[in-house]
């Protein structure tokens, strides 16, 4: 009788843990490939290469670039506030950036007609990419997700890249404030350039 008790308890308490277990497991959340985000590329590396379409629905590889500075910037979404201040920003400045050699791309997960009708509307002219498979935006380790709009997914973190003319990541800029942003870059363009002597 009294061995029948401790086995009964015994039994009990295997229930109990087993019970737990099962619990504690069932809410550690699966992790997907995706939910994985990519590190940033180093300063020093090369560009990781990619083919997206711009505006006008033609392919831009960033390959086709060689030879020139680039200036590729992730931002989140086509017409928001500091998006419009920033792409403003950058298209006031094109004039500066000609003279250095060096050209304006930018990339959201946005779409094609998306980037199409921002810049009609807003009269911007340097390459938009739409990155609807949000692979690029990984590539780069510039994802995110915004707390106040969750419906949005995730979208492409405001981070900028410039790439010199063979290739090689040279600058980073990560967690961009728009405001004032497009002077910052021209000023280490400037600041690279001198020391490259290009």
């Amino acid at each position: 009788m009294r061995i029948s008790r401790i086995s009964k308890l015994q039994t009990v308490t295997y229930l109990l843990l087993a019970f737990a277990l099962l619990v504690a497991a069932s809410n550690v959340p699966a992790i997907h490939a995706d939910d994985q985000a990519q590190a940033v590329p180093s300063v020093g590396s090369m560009a990781p290469d990619f083919t997206l379409p711009s505006q006008e629905g033609t392919p831009i590889s960033l390959h086709s670039f060689r030879g020139k500075w680039v200036v590729l910037y992730f931002y989140p979404k086509d017409q928001t506030p500091g998006c419009t201040i920033e792409a403003h920003a950058f298209q006031r400045d094109q004039a500066q950036y000609d003279a250095k050699n060096a050209v304006v791309v930018g990339v959201s997960v946005d779409t094609v007609e998306s980037h199409k009708e921002w810049c009609a509307k807003d009269g911007m002219n340097f390459k938009m990419l739409a990155d609807t498979d949000k692979k690029v935006v990984a590539l780069y380790g510039s994802t995110m997700t915004i707390p106040q709009a969750p419906q949005l997914g995730t979208v492409a973190a405001r981070n900028t890249f410039i790439v010199d003319p063979s290739g090689k990541i040279v600058k980073e800029f990560l967690k961009v404030n728009p405001t004032g942003h497009s002077e910052d870059v021209l000023a280490a363009l400037a600041d690279l350039q001198k020391a490259g002597g290009r």
